[in-house]
């Protein structure tokens, strides 16, 4: 009999690796028994990443969801293991290091047993704060390679890496093929290397289905050495997500190893739930081409995660594309084509980038910035035309080294912009901010909640958490929930004489959604949303505080250079701009935040500022007017 293979159940990426959202808690604690029935995991991904943002998101309580979630796991003695950014935290920009320490402690305190902490730029000064941190709130210490395909990430580079977190005190390690590229030989030596100097090291091998190596990587890793597999499970196993635990199951106890069994009755009553879960109103938010392989994506390298909320936001950037070639007379992209021009400008931006791992979050910066630049390109503009800052911290070093040399128009393109190169520890570029959010706090009379749970969720997801204590991310949740159930429901009616003349309202139309027992109005377009974007009013009397946008001035247009949600400032340490402020030309005015992460506006005139035409938060589209400069 050869070794045991445990297995890890990834419930929160097989969610997020599928599309925008995962489930509420009513439904993660309705799920938890049926899981822990199944007999089968020791381990179960209950949060982190972006699964607390999703939470404030659709106005929930993530701390709250992860207190009752872990729980019933805790209870049965399966271990819960969260994702962690290492210096970006849970968002995806980096955090102070006040902020860091606390966000173990609270964590640790919630119920989570296990930090699985990765760079995404594999930069180990990155990951050694979490390690000491971790530990210290007595959570296991997982430290991950993230896996890409290049000539720099060779079998040596990762092994060494590994060597090196294990010397800094990682308690395991975890193969983070995030992508599914991983070549399965190439795994398997790396498990072997790691193995042969510290077996006593448990390995956690965590993969995408999507290109289709994966399952022989599993075996591969298995045969190296490796101790734990993360799997999925139908309906949100293959494409984009993980290896089902059926065929894994299967394919180990075939090559001999003593693996656990799966009590089927529960497997389908989770099965059941899951879709359960989708009907209900997350797969409104999952392209059914997420459940397909495609190998298409060895090419891009771009990983499972982020390709499910790619797909579900595919639409909005094609039908941007699609509107400025109808004005200039040119033929529709289609969203086959447009990927394809997608894959190919990721293809010419990453090398020239310095091969950032494709992970989170620089995954989503290479696929913005490529996306950015076939947007603009489309519009007759230069290539590299709009970087958002967050991305200009990664080609500067402030989040850490590139594991290869920018290239030299990008470089240039810096000095021309004054920008200076960083080659410090990326931590102090970001002071401590808790005794900031504390204040923020106490004017705002919020308590800080058990364990300082609330100012953690206030000082790493600001405008995330102001959203949901307003009830404005509800509302505008809702909405969107609302909007895309009409749509569904139109498209699924049979083609009668009858509803073949139907086309959808051109004007916005208005509902009415309940929120916590307050009715709201809300106002929803439908197709072309140009000069439209959701709204909601409370049905009663309007309160004193007015969020309505504020009525255009005189002078000249600011408009937005894409789709996404406007925001003044990205974080408590800067100023917001206000009417009547005077500004220069390349100031920054705003941010808009779309594909998750903030772009700047800024000032292409100097001038007075004579109206800000949105409050922060609001849904904007592309060419909206955001401010009036005179």
């Amino acid at each position: 009999m050869k070794r045991e293979i445990k297995f890890s159940l990834v419930f929160r990426d097989m969610w997020q690796s599928a599309g925008k959202y995962v489930p509420r808690v009513d439904q993660l604690v309705k799920v938890a028994p049926a899981i822990i029935e199944m007999g089968c995991f020791a381990r179960v991904e209950t949060n982190g990443g972006g699964f607390e943002q999703v939470n404030l998101l659709f106005g929930e309580n993530p701390n709250k969801s992860v207190r009752e979630w872990t729980k019933p796991f805790h209870e049965a003695g399966i271990q819960t293991h969260m994702l962690d950014r290492a210096l970006n935290g849970l968002r995806m920009s980096p955090v102070p290091d006040d902020v860091r320490q606390l966000f173990y402690k609270v964590k640790k305190v919630q119920g989570t047993d296990i930090a699985r902490t990765f760079c995404g730029l594999n930069d180990v000064r990155n990951i050694a704060p979490s390690i000491k941190y971790a530990k210290a709130a007595g959570m296991i210490s997982q430290c991950s390679l993230c896996i890409t395909h290049s000539p720099i990430h060779t079998v040596e580079y990762y092994t060494n890496m590994a060597f090196e977190l294990i010397e800094l005190g990682a308690d395991e390690i975890c193969i983070k093929d995030m992508a599914g590229i991983g070549r399965p030989h190439t795994l398997g030596q790396i498990v072997a290397n790691i193995k042969a100097k510290y077996p006593e090291i448990p390995i956690q091998y965590h993969s995408h289905a999507g290109p289709g190596f994966n399952v022989a990587s599993i075996l591969e890793v298995c045969n190296a050495g490796c101790d734990y597999i993360d799997v999925g499970m139908e309906p949100l196993s293959w494409g984009t997500g993980h290896a089902d635990l059926l065929t894994v199951q299967a394919m180990l106890k075939d090559a001999g190893y003593k693996v656990p069994e799966i009590n089927m009755e529960a497997y389908m009553k989770v099965r059941s739930l899951i879709q359960e879960f989708m009907d209900d109103f997350l797969g409104l938010y999952i392209s059914p081409r997420n459940r397909l392989m495609n190998s298409l994506l060895i090419g891009p390298g771009l990983p499972g995660g982020m390709m499910g909320s790619l797909m579900a936001d595919l639409d909005k950037n094609l039908e941007s594309i699609n509107k400025n070639r109808i004005k200039n007379n040119k033929p529709l992209l289609s969203q086959d084509q447009l990927l394809i021009k997608l894959f190919d400008e990721v293809a010419y931006v990453w090398p020239r980038v310095g091969y950032p791992p494709l992970v989170t979050p620089f995954s989503q910066y290479v696929k913005n910035l490529s996306l950015m630049n076939v947007m603009q390109m489309e519009k007759g503009k230069e290539r590299w035309s709009m970087i958002a800052d967050d991305i200009w911290d990664m080609l500067l070093g402030k989040a850490g080294r590139l594991p290869g040399a920018l290239a030299p128009e990008l470089i240039e393109k810096a000095k021309a912009e004054g920008r200076e190169f960083f080659e410090g520890n990326p931590q102090d570029n970001y002071p401590d901010s808790l005794d900031k959010y504390r204040k923020l706090m106490n004017e705002k009379q919020w308590e800080y909640g058990e364990d300082d749970e609330e100012l953690f969720e206030y000082a790493m997801h600001p405008a995330q958490y102001e959203a949901y204590r307003s009830g404005k991310a509800k509302v505008e949740f809702k909405a969107d929930v609302a909007k895309k159930k009409a749509e569904k429901e139109e498209a699924l009616k049979p083609a009668t004489p009858a509803t073949q003349a139907f086309s959808m309202p051109t004007s916005p139309q208005t509902m009415t959604v309940d929120v916590n027992g307050q009715a709201y109005r809300v106002t929803v377009a439908f197709g072309d949303t140009t000069n439209t974007s959701p709204s909601a009013a409370p049905a009663a009397p309007a309160p004193a505080q007015n969020t309505a946008p504020v009525s255009a001035g005189s002078g000249k247009e600011v408009l937005s250079p894409l789709e996404g949600k406007f925001f003044l400032v990205k974080n408590a340490s800067e100023a917001p701009v206000k009417v009547g402020d005077t500004i220069k030309e390349g100031d920054i005015l705003c941010y808009v935040e779309a594909m998750k992460t903030y772009n700047a506006v800024r000032a292409e005139f100097g001038g007075t500022v004579t109206a800000i035409c949105f409050s922060s938060g609001d849904s904007v589209s592309e060419d909206d007017v955001l401010m009036t400069i005179q």
